[in-house]
């Protein structure tokens, strides 16, 4: 058997911050008074700022923290990492456990007990700490908290999601520490609401399921129905898909029976909980052609202390997103158990993020949310913090996955084209998103890049729609980096210099979207279809699913090297423009994207560049790669 060249992952920039801290931290006096204190840079979000200031904040209102913890070596635990990921390496997929991880990396038990005694003797009530013992969980009142960070909290307006203004709380200048304490603390989550702006990476198209008179219905698969009573823009064209079934989007990636994803463990990262989803998965099951999910493949693990509704973190929004999330992932790997991380809140999401990697349970983690705006508006603390939880991922083979976004370039809602966060992180791999149309048959007809251009019916033809988005209407995100160092698996394949979003694409547009069954809380269970990169992500982690289940293991690591030195293989399909589009009486309202309201006669027309960007040949900003093809697997586990 060849062997791959070999590709060294990189530096990755926002970890050089912690190479000072070596094999041991320096004990925390238990007497210490806070007289020599040490800024811990970046704890401030950059939407803070004094023009955005409207006020104070309520000094008795509780506030949950994370503190989190330096690793005792993390340059060495990035290189073990690297070799661990990187094809040809030696230490290619020897993965470590859990324990294993512990006991070479993570913070002492001492160094935790010198750490929540300092909090203690602020005032600060702990309530938690991780098995990996990355995170401290704490809870204390405003005007506590303020004192032990030397810091004031402060009210700040913030546009939001749909372009929504929001009060957020964050500190008003950087916070400090004791510098006995700050050697071991990398960053503290949890004094800003900067994780309200996260939002589930979806939308769904609550069209019809059935056929509807005289042509105007969704369509079962491409050009089943075809309204004839509209102006036609295309020779080849459809009316927007119901939403693809098992078959179909199992036949989009050429995927056998006998891959089914078995032995493998699939973990699902967001907020809340519907206890609806195993009994709507099973029901939608039966509808759209895939297997029952079994009881015991289904286990769901709660936060410690329960759910906080914030109507900041829109809890019923999150119950469409679970259902998806399973249901696709089920879908593609129907022999996979699926674990799903319940968040307390949109700021409880690191911290059921981090339980999926410091159990080390499950193999794939899969993550359909983001922050809804640039990632240079995210606090450089919720970034350090994934520093570590990827890293620890990567060395006991675990694979995390994030959606992109479906704001495409963020230009209409950041101002400026932008990659989004957590995509973005290296040592994670972005999921971007295609269109795609299967036939009759069940068989791929062709892909293109999901970005669309919304236009309205205008006389015997069509026009673009005019609003603050102009003519763009939803596509997945991606672009360049402000924050990260390009990574050496990008190498001869990406050019420039900065981290590039996204890694690999799977389905996302709900115009040619994903049949998913749910309850929506106080109106009944519904079927429809979905899409975003919120179903891509899901479904690449059922794909790896099947590659684990070809290697004979329960997972394959970070697979962002062995994915670019796949590309231009037959491992992979590179997506290219296509032209093409769909007839639909609505347009898709996607998290920050402004489209006409209401029913009329539109048209979405496909990777016509409505922002900066567009597929092609090679690595592209909509698709990355490529998309899995039927060797995807078989490449993926060698």
């Amino acid at each position: 058997m060849s062997v791959r060249p070999s590709r060294a992952i990189g530096v990755i920039a926002g970890c050089a911050a912690l190479a000072g801290i070596g094999a041991t931290t320096p004990a925390i006096a238990a007497n210490d008074q806070d007289g020599d204190r040490v800024a811990v840079a970046g704890s401030t979000p950059a939407w803070a700022t004094p023009a955005a200031k409207v006020g104070g904040t309520d000094g008795g209102a509780q506030r949950h923290i994370q503190v989190a913890l330096a690793l005792r070596d993390q340059p060495g635990a990035e290189r073990l990492a690297k070799a661990i990921s990187t094809p040809g390496s030696a230490s290619y997929r020897k993965t470590l456990s859990a324990n294993q991880f512990a006991d070479r990396y993570a913070a002492t038990e001492r160094t935790v007990d010198e750490v929540r005694g300092w909090l203690e003797r602020q005032g600060v009530r702990i309530t938690g700490v991780a098995a990996n013992r990355h995170l401290v969980e704490a809870t204390a009142n405003t005007a506590t908290l303020e004192k032990a960070f030397g810091t004031k909290l402060a009210t700040f307006q913030h546009r939001g999601k749909h372009g929504k203004l929001q009060k957020l709380v964050a500190p008003e200048s950087t916070i400090t520490l004791p510098s006995s304490v700050r050697a071991a603390v990398t960053a503290v989550l949890g004094l800003d609401d900067s994780e309200k702006t996260i939002t589930p990476q979806r939308v769904d198209r609550r069209a019809p399921m059935a056929q509807a008179a005289g042509g105007a219905g969704c369509a079962t698969y491409w050009g089943q129905t075809v309204n004839t009573g509209v102006p036609q823009k295309y020779g080849d064209q459809s009316n927007a898909l119901c939403g693809y079934n098992s078959a179909q989007t199992r036949g989009l990636y050429g995927l056998t029976a006998a891959q089914t994803g078995a032995g493998t463990n699939i973990g699902i990262v967001a907020a809340y909980n519907a206890e609806s989803t195993f009994a709507d998965a099973n029901r939608a099951a039966a509808k759209f052609g895939a297997p029952p999910l079994a009881a015991s493949q289904y286990t769901v693990k709660l936060p410690d202390g329960g759910f906080n509704p914030d109507p900041a973190c829109e809890p019923d929004g999150w119950a469409g997103e679970q259902a998806l999330d399973v249901q696709a992932a089920h879908t593609v790997a129907p022999a996979a158990r699926i674990t799903y991380y319940a968040g307390a809140d949109c700021r409880g999401l690191y911290t059921a993020l981090n339980k999926a990697v410091a159990d080390n349970q499950v193999g794939i983690i899969t993550n359909s949310w983001g922050y809804n705006g640039d990632e240079t508006s995210v606090p450089p603390s919720s970034r350090q913090a994934m520093d570590t939880i990827g890293v620890q991922a990567a060395i006991q083979g675990q694979t995390i996955l994030f959606s992109s976004g479906d704001a495409g370039d963020l230009s209409g809602v950041a101002g400026k084209p932008s990659a989004t966060f957590p995509s973005s992180h290296p040592w994670v791999t972005a999921a971007g998103g295609t269109s795609a149309a299967v036939d009759g048959a069940n068989k791929r007809m062709w892909e293109t890049g999901w970005t669309s251009t919304g236009l309205v019916q205008s006389g015997t033809g069509y026009v673009p729609t005019q609003d603050k988005d102009g003519p763009f209407a939803g596509g997945a995100g991606g672009g360049v980096s402000r924050v990260y160092e390009r990574p050496e698996y990008q190498a001869g394949t990406v050019s420039g210099t900065r981290r590039a979003v996204p890694d690999i694409a799977a389905l996302a547009d709900a115009y040619t979207g994903f049949g998913v069954g749910s309850t929506v809380p106080g109106q009944g269970y519904f079927e429809y279809a979905s899409g975003g990169t919120s179903l891509a992500a899901p479904l690449l982690a059922g794909m790896i699913a099947t590659a684990a289940q070809a290697a004979g293991t329960d997972r394959i690591g970070f697979v962002n090297p062995a994915i670019y030195d796949l590309a231009g293989t037959s491992a992979i399909t590179d997506v290219k423009h296509r032209t093409g589009g769909v007839w639909t009486d609505q347009l898709l309202a996607y998290g920050g994207v402004s489209v006409p309201p209401g029913r009329g006669s539109y048209f979405a027309d496909f990777d016509t560049k409505p922002q900066s960007l567009q597929s092609g040949p090679g690595w592209d900003p909509l698709t990355g790669v490529g998309t899995p093809a039927a060797g995807f697997a078989a490449g993926l586990a060698k």
